[in-house]
């Protein structure tokens, strides 16, 4: 098989370095020779490929339009190499770094992590809560728990459980609520970045929506916060509010729920879908929600 390389790498990375505005001084830093062996790298890979590569002034080198064009796939390339090297570190390290909203973290995944440690005590989980869709595929981010349709390009996404949603209120609210209509007459706290409508769910309800009044909050943690201790009603969904529904700090006043499209899925890239601490992890959470869904967990 002929080799795909006319240009030795050491020779590539230099070509790279130099071409993106760096030095001979600066590549020789980054590969750690000399600058004259750097100056050598470059003569021979022009002796190679029958192209000047650099236009040599008293300023120093400049990128000539055919290794401008060349320019970006180098940098990929090399950038592909370092995520391919720490994507080896970390599925041997002794951590797993784990991805979740700070809502569903929060009143779900904390309580349990303990038994997943108790059960794995040589892995170590490093926590990022946050609503944002890291790039999983450039970051040290081993696997995600996103509420979503599982759409995600370029990942592999498992279901682990279609989230139904519905409104929640702690045990004084029940006299107040007979009928969907009495909302209208009670505070109905509002999670102003939430995928739950009120219009879905009366109309689950076969209702139509009355006008609604009530706080707003941006961050849902508080709002579910707001819910717990008792101002008013809130629309959550079913695995964010199980633990407080199954311990009776909260209840849920009707019976109608919407079945939403969505759901919470396991995200990993392929690579890291291969490592045995995200394997560990993600059947242990399935086991996690198969055993506790609708059972208590201290808070």
């Amino acid at each position: 098989m002929a080799n795909p390389f006319k240009v030795p790498l050491n020779a590539l990375r230099a070509i790279e370095i130099v071409g993106r505005g760096g030095t001979l001084s600066t590549a020789a830093d980054e590969l750690g020779v000399t600058p004259g062996a750097v100056s050598q790298h470059i003569r021979r890979a022009e002796e190679r490929l029958g192209y000047v590569l650099f236009e040599r002034d008293r300023t120093g080198l400049r990128p000539t339009p055919a290794l401008d064009v060349a320019l970006p796939h180098l940098h990929r390339g090399f950038q592909a190499l370092a995520d391919g090297v720490a994507a080896i570190e970390q599925s041997h390290s002794g951590t797993l770094t784990l991805s979740a909203a700070p809502a569903f973290a929060a009143r779900w995944l904390v309580q349990r992590l303990g038994r997943f440690s108790r059960e794995n005590p040589e892995i170590e989980i490093r926590f990022s809560a946050t609503v944002a869709l890291v790039d999983l595929n450039h970051s040290d981010i081993d696997c995600a728990i996103r509420l979503g349709r599982g759409n995600w390009p370029d990942l592999q996404s498992e279901c682990l459980l279609p989230q139904p949603f519905f409104p929640v209120a702690t045990p004084e609210w029940l006299a107040k609520l007979k009928t969907p209509a009495d909302l209208a007459h009670v505070p109905v706290i509002h999670d102003e970045g939430t995928m739950v409508d009120w219009r879905e769910w009366f109309a689950a309800a076969g209702q139509p929506m009355p006008d609604l009044a009530g706080p707003r909050f941006s961050d849902p943690i508080l709002g579910l916060e707001a819910a717990m201790a008792g101002q008013g009603v809130m629309l959550a969904w079913d695995m964010v509010v199980a633990d407080a529904l199954a311990l009776g700090r909260l209840v849920r006043p009707f019976d109608a729920e919407v079945e939403s499209r969505f759901a919470y899925w396991f995200v990993t890239t392929e690579a890291s879908s291969r490592s045995r601490k995200v394997r560990l992890f993600r059947d242990w959470l399935k086991r996690e929600i198969a055993l506790t869904q609708g059972r208590p967990s201290a808070f």
